[in-house]
């Protein structure tokens, strides 16, 4: 973990290329730097002064140049690397590089950056950049950027891929009273990233809440590992821009084409705790309710109002979310019945009726709070005669403090209302005019609760036979093949994953063979790695009956030969027909993805899986709980628990498939795709039926 003490909290600032022409961005950072409460120094080879203050040629040039903790970088992108080079060479460690021309602006400007990357390990340092906004730290007042405005001091820190977001915001947070402590441009992070904030971040006392604006993440795995840490006790909200399908394109399996990147960063931000966001909007919201109010006890919250019809648009928004209106035992109806008028209904929502002045909202939500089974409330007001806006706003803000029971408000109104959400802002509790924001955000305080709870777990090793596991993958290899198939069968049994009896064959006879030593009903299946989808070309007859066995055998070979006539074919596969009773068809795959590495999936599947994709995805290696979660996570999650009256399915054996499949592709990272599909799950077990995977073979290492 790399020290960014003085990148973030300098004592001394050197701005090399700082400039008094109006309009550039060397002036812009001297301005910026006003307010700094340590010192600047300015540098610039054709300036003795900039804004009445003396300029030095160059560093070497500033008095103890040793002692500038955080050098900012803003000339000519040719002339970059040597000044970096002199900043290097005056033992400064932290640096800022705003310049644009680099790895964004093609080749010349990738090696440009490559040379800005050699030069900062030479001399160990924290660069940040290039092509960035800079940062701002406000409780030094340091404003290293050549944005617009000052954002109000808080307990939020922002790293930002996208510069632009950065001055996009800052006008618009200070406008709405969002504080921060630190802002951070990332650029091109040709050395520092968002995980080495995320680092920092998580070890600051006076960082609250971490927000993110994130396009890309380079290494997936680093980044979970690292935010897990950092959310077990500061919550991190990303917002990932850009769903893309990249990914899912000219892939073969059901696996690959369902999961795009965007179900990586879905998975992996879920397995690490941040909460992701789709709009510019929900970042704040939900970072603003972090920073200023406890997590909920219970997800059980209860709405405190003057108005039934707001109450209502609530009630159906906390119905739409994992949150729940808490019941009112006995003691809290008694309780409410004898302080509040006769004419109020005593139910949840509780309508205080429109004539309900300050004390009357002061002793409901004061007596709703106080109950064991209320985790939080959400007050909402429409203007009336009878209420004071600052009334009502100080005297909730006094209510939830004595408490410690979050709270969020919807004062319904107009510049009363705004006015009245500055007061709110004091004791840290926001104001939404749209009742669907509040229940947003009190289930992010819900949904941190369970982060902050989890115990990581190791994942399972399983004992498996390795050697037969990498004698099957060989075949990729030896063939010079990228795909297999059913051939690839004992490739699971290797891996301790249930398969019904089988054969590949490559004659009629051998196959009414086996179907007369089975005596019952016989799968058969094309063999080919040339034809993926068999069923799509008629390459599966299910239930054969033993007589039938050669003349179908002679018809899949046909079917085969007309669909492809260069394809090309191992055989047929006879297998044991596997139909239990009260079983449910699923998937579990895999999917490479390029930033998180192996992503699995499960979820319904048969022939149906990418016309419904009830799939959940986690990225590999996959834990019991993880396996569990993504179980509950599909919608058909209720067939496999016992819905409508079936026999439980063995769920337990589900999760050890999932994890065990995790294991292989993590054994063997050389398969980039894998398809189990059916794996077909009743209350007596599991039975993987069909196999399909793509292997890398110039990356298999078998030795």
């Amino acid at each position: 973990m790399p020290d960014l003490t003085g990148l973030l909290s300098p004592a001394r600032v050197a701005v090399i290329g700082a400039s008094d022409e109006p309009g550039s961005v060397g002036r812009a950072l001297v301005e910026n730097l006003t307010a700094f409460d340590g010192e600047v120094v300015l540098v610039n080879p054709n300036r003795d002064t900039i804004l009445d203050r003396p300029s030095y040629p160059e560093i070497g040039a500033v008095p103890d140049p040793g002692t500038v903790d955080l050098a900012v970088i803003a000339v000519p992108p040719t002339a970059v690397t040597t000044v970096l080079e002199q900043v290097g060479a005056a033992d400064i460690h932290n640096v800022i590089v705003i310049t644009a021309g680099f790895s964004e602006a093609g080749d010349t400007g990738a090696d440009r950056e490559a040379a800005l990357v050699e030069i900062a390990e030479t001399y160990e340092m924290n660069l940040l950049g290039p092509n960035c906004v800079g940062l701002i730290s406000t409780p030094s007042g340091l404003n290293t950027t050549f944005a617009r405005g000052d954002p109000p001091s808080g307990s939020i820190s922002l790293v930002s891929q996208s510069g632009a977001f950065i001055a996009a915001v800052l006008g618009w947070a200070a406008q709405h009273g969002v504080g921060f402590k630190d802002v951070v441009s990332l650029g091109n992070e040709a050395v520092l990233d968002e995980v080495d904030f995320l680092e920092a971040w998580g070890a600051d006392p006076d960082t609250d809440v971490i927000l993110a604006y994130i396009e890309d993440v380079e290494d997936g795995a680093r980044f979970i590992h690292t935010a897990r840490e950092v959310t077990a006790h500061t919550p991190v909200v990303a917002i990932k821009a850009g769903r893309s399908e990249a990914g899912a394109a000219a892939v073969a399996s059901h696996t690959g084409s369902i999961a795009g990147s965007d179900a990586a960063y879905d998975a992996g931000f879920a397995q690490a705790g941040v909460q992701r966001v789709d709009t510019i909007q929900a970042i704040f919201d939900t970072g603003q309710i972090l920073a200023g109010q406890p997590l909920l006890d219970t997800d059980a919250i209860a709405v405190v109002t003057n108005g039934g019809g707001p109450g209502v648009i609530t009630t159906d928004a906390v119905a739409a979310s994992r949150l729940e209106l808490a019941p009112f035992d006995t003691a809290l109806e008694t309780a409410l019945s004898d302080r509040l008028p006769a004419a109020v209904d005593i139910a949840n929502p509780l309508d205080l009726i429109g004539d309900a002045d300050v004390d009357r909202f002061e002793t409901a939500l004061g007596t709703v709070l106080a109950a064991d089974d209320v985790g939080g409330a959400i007050v909402l007001c429409v203007p009336t005669a009878t209420i004071d806006f600052d009334a009502l706003a100080a005297t909730i803000g006094e209510v939830q403090a004595a408490h410690g029971t979050p709270v969020v408000t919807c004062l319904m109104g107009g510049a009363d209302a705004d006015r009245a959400a500055d007061t709110l802002e004091d004791y840290g509790i926001p104001n939404y005019f749209d009742p669907a924001r509040a229940v947003t955000s009190l289930t992010a305080l819900a949904t941190q609760r369970d982060v902050q709870a989890r115990t990581y777990e190791t994942p399972r090793r399983f004992d498996v036979d390795t050697a037969t596991a990498a004698t099957v993958l060989a075949q990729a290899r030896d063939r010079d093949a990228h795909n297999l198939g059913v051939e690839a069968t004992p490739l699971l049994d290797a891996y301790g994953i249930p398969t019904p009896a089988s054969e590949i064959v490559d004659s009629a006879r051998a196959a009414r063979r086996f179907a007369t030593d089975r005596g019952e009903g016989i799968v058969m299946k094309i063999v080919s790695p040339d034809i993926i989808h068999k069923s799509d070309i008629g390459g599966v007859e299910v239930d054969v009956d033993p007589a039938d066995v050669e003349a179908t055998y002679h018809t899949l070979i046909d079917r085969a030969r007309e669909h492809d006539p260069d394809a090309a074919i191992l055989g047929v596969q006879v297998q044991a027909l596997v139909a239990p009773a009260e079983s449910t068809e699923t998937i579990v795959g895999v999917n490479r993805d390029p930033q998180f590495g192996h992503l699995v999936l499960f979820g319904l599947g048969g022939i149906f899986v990418e016309i419904f994709e009830d799939t959940a995805f986690r990225v590999a290696p996959v834990t019991d709980r993880d396996a569990h979660e993504m179980i509950d996570a599909i919608q058909a999650a209720p067939m496999l628990h016992g819905a409508r009256g079936r026999t439980p399915a063995d769920t337990d054996a589900v999760a050890e498939t999932i994890q065990r499949v995790s294991q292989l592709v993590t054994d063997f990272p050389a398969i980039t795709e894998l398809d189990i599909n059916p794996l077909v799950v009743s209350p007596d077990g599991v039975q993987a039926i069909d196999l399909r995977l793509t292997v890398d073979p110039d990356a298999l290492d078998l030795d």
